[in-house]
């Protein structure tokens, strides 16, 4: 009964809210960088927001069928890796710190990278590598996970992404 008064105090005209929507540009390609935008989609998704993922310059990394399951902890010139940068360059430093990473992110349930990129395809989320950056490192359309829609110039993702809140990784 509450359900209809509420309704039917609408006025006919009142338009329906424009769908929220979200624009997420992965930049750099590093295994502790990949996570931010990925878990940002996610979120986005199960709030019922619609989610487009631009993968850009080293971001590639993350979508490129032959490094999706390499990615790794840059530990020089990381300066939030509670290590000092002359360690971080010593052999084996930086597998060690990966390692770290992905164990940490297994104990609280986050799936690889591989996988959060399946589940946000699944969830609808559009996932799309950046023309230029593809140019530029030599990559085609084939090198990349089944899951990218497809290759947008910037102009295109602009106009994919109108009215779209944007966050840059």
């Amino acid at each position: 009964m509450a359900e209809a008064i509420a309704t039917s105090q609408l006025p006919e005209s009142a338009a329906p809210a424009a769908q929220r929507k979200v624009a997420i540009i992965v930049s750099k390609g590093t295994l502790d960088m990949a996570y931010p935008g990925l878990i940002l989609a996610n979120a986005a998704r199960m709030s019922g927001i619609d989610a487009l993922v631009f993968f850009t310059f080293w971001g590639l990394d993350v979508i490129t069928e032959k490094k999706v399951d390499h990615l790794h902890v840059a530990t020089v010139g990381n300066p939030s890796l509670p290590i000092p940068t002359m360690l971080g360059g010593l052999p084996g430093i930086e597998a060690a710190t990966t390692a770290m990473m992905r164990k940490q992110m297994s104990g609280v349930d986050v799936p690889s990278v591989r996988e959060m990129l399946q589940i946000l395809d699944d969830a609808g989320a559009e996932l799309f590598a950046c023309g230029l950056a593809m140019e530029m490192f030599k990559l085609k359309k084939e090198d990349l996970i089944p899951q990218v829609k497809g290759v947008l110039s910037a102009m295109d993702f602009f106009d994919k992404t109108a009215g779209a809140q944007i966050i840059f990784v």
